[in-house]
């Protein structure tokens, strides 16, 4: 009879929750009789910094059947609609980058090519915001929600929104919520290997005790413990291309009364750029920095002189952007910040670390010794091409029009990637299409046309005549897209009239306790 496989998760946090939620319920989906481990040192600190996410995370909360109202309430969170980029393109220019997509709600006439709101709205000459319903709420500051006669609160749309947190309580959280899941207070002090395969067979922990496993999941964060200490798991650096190393955390209060922001604020600075994310109670903010052209202290000097305050420095966050060549070697996977490290621009740690565990329970999860090396080289081919595609839609942000200072100079002259200059050729010379980003995720949620058009409209990159010549091929869909728009437009301002305020909705929220 074959023993019952134990899965340890090193390192616990939202990646390592996230890791032991969806191995344990597609565990248990498949009949395979598993027992899960979370080590999880309570002895180590984290920085409450502020945490983005994308709309998967509200996926998953809906997978698990997890109260969003509670989680709300438990986490601190707040809602994240979109991104407010300031300063990117040009000193002045702000554009916003919505996460819900109109053209989920509207049956596309036969034939018609995807995207074809998109290219309607750059053909008139008209904001693509205006036709998402996240558009004016992010302008307004308001919730996807209005309270109805009977005073309980309604969404206004089908859209899956995103959310922002402190990433401490979410961990939290998670392991409150835990079922059947083994939690260890300790610290891996050694690790013993196979003598033959290399595999990883058992941890010392701290505490004096052994803890034997089939499978190990690194979630120990930037430490990469078991899968680069261990296993010797080769590095790909994205440091080119994406020039920021170094960040400067703090935090800002926020007032009684204060309407709160329900998008992710990205504003770039003289060396970088700075984040400014929402909870209930503060914003989490942080400089992120090349310090190839500021040091810590013109740093700080810099967020002050912009803020027009003093900050606190919460720490002083050094780190290699970049990939492992492979996330998964032998018996170890390696999710979060283990596996990959991009800076938070579109909030891509945590989505990816949601995906990658769906990918793995979906597609891979079996008894350890039934897994093959295929299965691994698989996996890792679909994982690196997914952070690839994180990387190059993030370093499309820095085609941008601004030299006035020597890091932007830098960034324009030599810090974007071929990959990113072929795409923007290609978008020249036609419009960006969902088709032209393969799915390699078998349908998990991914970073595609979506997403990329407000960034491109927002950069001023793509080619109005191109999208007029597209639209005046079939004046039908033409005519068919302009009275979509409208409607669209119309519904959305409408729906905005009623919405709840931010801080409103939070509160109504935390009154239901």
């Amino acid at each position: 009879m074959t023993r019952q496989p134990h899965f340890v998760v090193v390192g616990g946090g939202t990646a390592g929750w996230i890791a032991a939620f969806i191995i344990q319920d597609a565990a248990r989906r498949k009949g395979l009789d598993a027992r899960i481990s979370v080590i999880e040192p309570s002895s180590i600190p984290t920085v409450g910094v502020g945490e983005a996410t994308t709309a998967a995370f509200r996926v998953l909360l809906m997978h698990f059947n997890i109260d969003e109202f509670e989680f709300f309430r438990k986490t601190e969170a707040t809602f994240k609609l979109g991104i407010r980029h300031e300063d990117w393109r040009r000193k002045g220019f702000t554009y916003y980058g919505p996460i819900d997509d109109p053209h989920q709600v509207i049956k596309a006439p036969p034939g018609a090519a995807s995207d074809y709101l998109n290219v309607y709205a750059i053909a008139a000459g008209k904001p693509i915001t205006d036709m998402h319903l996240f558009g004016p709420l992010l302008e307004q500051k308001k919730a996807p929600y209005a309270r109805k006669a009977d005073g309980s609160l309604i969404p206004l749309g089908p859209f899956h929104h995103a959310y922002h947190f402190d990433q401490a309580k979410v961990g939290r959280f998670f392991a409150s919520k835990s079922q059947g899941v083994d939690i260890i207070d300790a610290v891996v002090s050694g690790v013993h290997r196979h003598p033959e395969t290399g595999d990883i067979t058992a941890l010392e922990l701290d505490n004096g005790t052994k803890v034997e496993a089939d499978f190990f999941i690194d979630a120990t964060g930037f430490r990469k413990q078991l899968i680069v200490k261990e296993m010797q798991a080769p590095w790909i650096s994205y440091a080119h291309e994406l020039p920021v190393n170094r960040a400067l955390p703090f935090w800002l209060d926020i007032k009684p009364g204060d309407e709160i922001a329900n998008y992710t604020r990205a504003w770039a600075m003289d060396s970088g750029w700075m984040w400014q994310i929402p909870t209930q109670t503060r914003y989490g903010c942080g400089y992120v920095y090349s310090d190839e052209f500021s040091t810590p202290e013109q740093a700080k000097a810099e967020v002050e002189r912009l803020l027009g305050r003093e900050i606190e420095v919460r720490s002083d966050i050094r780190f290699q952007i970049g990939r492992l060549e492979n996330a998964w070697v032998g018996n170890v996977l390696a999710v979060g910040l283990s596996s990959s490290f991009l800076e938070p621009l579109e909030s891509t740690s945590i989505h990816g670390t949601i995906v990658q565990m769906m990918l793995f329970a979906d597609r891979y999860l079996k008894h350890p010794a039934d897994l093959t090396p295929a299965d691994r080289a698989d996996y890792n081919a679909r994982v690196g091409r997914q952070v690839d595609d994180f990387r190059t839609f993030v370093n499309t942000h820095y085609l941008v029009e601004r030299d006035d200072t020597p890091f932007w100079r830098e960034v324009r002259a030599s810090r974007i990637h071929p990959e990113t200059k072929q795409r923007l050729q290609y978008w020249q010379h036609h419009m960006p299409r969902h088709e032209q980003f393969p799915d390699t995720l078998f349908g998990l949620p991914h970073i595609q046309t979506q997403l990329h058009y407000p960034v491109l409209t927002g950069l001023g990159l793509l080619d109005q005549n191109l999208a007029r010549q597209e639209m005046d091929k079939d004046p039908k869909l033409r005519q068919f897209a302009r009275e979509t728009y409208d409607s669209l437009v119309k519904e959305y301002r409408a729906a905005a009239q009623k919405a709840l305020g931010h801080a409103e909705f939070l509160q109504a929220v935390r009154d239901m306790a």
